[in-house]
């Protein structure tokens, strides 16, 4: 049997509805509107905390913990040279890597690796630079200009 408009039919459980609750004994969900007897889960104004496993020790305080994590870690986003190699521009700022796509944040700290060759020259400003990248800007008759970096957290 072919489909076409005469016998089309929406999907299983397509047009169900949402549960109402409280609405009285014919709904099907009388009394209790699904919260069960007494309790704490039967009361208003009761929220769970996230995690919580009824008082059993929660899996995130089970699990070990490992390492050591660096709130004051500055975060830079790497670009090789060979992406900066498809810009046909001479000069890219910092305001230039988000309107050429080669960053999806504008506020990203920069870091330049030496991944790839540059053909033409090109003066990049990045907040840092690898040592071969500067090298390699460098032997194309380029610039590597180090733009200022993050504010350091002030000393107590």
């Amino acid at each position: 049997m072919t489909k076409n408009l005469s016998n089309l039919r929406a999907p299983r459980k397509a047009n169900t509805g949402r549960k109402r609750v409280g609405r009285g004994m014919g709904s099907g969900m009388g009394k209790t509107s699904t919260r069960g007897h007494k309790g704490q889960g039967s009361r208003s104004g009761f929220s769970l905390m996230r995690g919580f496993e009824g008082g059993q020790m929660p899996l995130h305080r089970r699990l070990p913990k490992r390492g050591f994590i660096n709130i004051f870690r500055t975060e830079y986003v790497v670009l090789n040279l060979d992406r900066i190699e498809t810009v046909a521009a001479a000069e890219i700022g910092l305001g230039d890597y988000k309107k050429l796509g080669l960053v999806s944040n504008k506020n990203a700290m920069i870091k330049i690796l030496g991944s790839g060759e540059l053909t033409s020259p090109k003066t990049i400003h990045a907040h840092k630079f690898s040592k071969s990248a500067v090298e390699k800007i460098e032997k194309a008759g380029g610039k590597a200009v180090v733009v200022g970096g993050p504010v350091a957290p002030a000393a107590a």
